[in-house]
């Protein structure tokens, strides 16, 4: 088995918790985005490109009123800040990744943060391959979710409150997993 198969089944078992998280609150957020009377697209493209679920939430109001963009400059920056630090604390271990780090650097989220500090490639992996499978895999689970959530907010009429904790509680069983295992 080639190098990058082999990263990414060792990734693939290290982002099941995500899949399960991400493929819910993404569900949640495109069923969210629907009730908001947006097409399916729009989860998906946000997904796609913002990839920030928090502020993807607070879009979907944003996208309904007026574009003002000091102010959606402004709350982008204070929800994600975190983000800046998680950055500067993963600069070694992207050394030397090339254009992967491009990818890494775009993908990095809670979760993804969680693991990416947390783990070590398995021996015989590629680092580089299996931070960029165990980064993308997170993507496409939260992209999959937003969209087929979206797709299904015309079929199911459910409330949602409360599922914006979702993530919260999931980043916080991950911390609490990688801090008993520590020594």
């Amino acid at each position: 088995m080639g190098t990058r198969q082999t990263a990414l089944r060792a990734a693939f078992r290290h982002s099941l918790p995500i899949m399960a998280g991400y493929g819910f609150l993404g569900f949640t957020y495109g069923v969210y985005m629907h009730t908001l009377g947006f097409s399916f697209l729009y989860p998906m493209l946000l997904a796609v490109t913002v990839y920030a679920g928090s502020v993807e939430f607070l879009l979907g109001n944003m996208l309904l009123g007026a574009f003002h963009p000091l102010q959606t400059f402004l709350m982008v920056l204070m929800v994600n800040a975190r983000h800046l630090f998680y950055g500067l604390s993963l600069l070694d271990r992207y050394h030397g990744l090339g254009w992967k780090k491009f990818f890494l650097i775009f993908g990095l989220s809670d979760e993804t943060f969680a693991l990416t500090s947390s783990l070590r490639a398995p021996e015989g992996t590629d680092r580089g391959w299996f931070l960029l499978w165990l980064t993308w895999l997170n993507e496409t689970y939260w992209v999959a979710g937003a969209t087929l959530g979206g797709l299904a907010g015309g079929l199911l009429h459910i409330d949602l409150h409360g599922m914006e904790f979702v993530l919260t509680a999931m980043f916080t069983a991950i911390f609490a997993d990688n801090w008993l295992r520590e020594p």
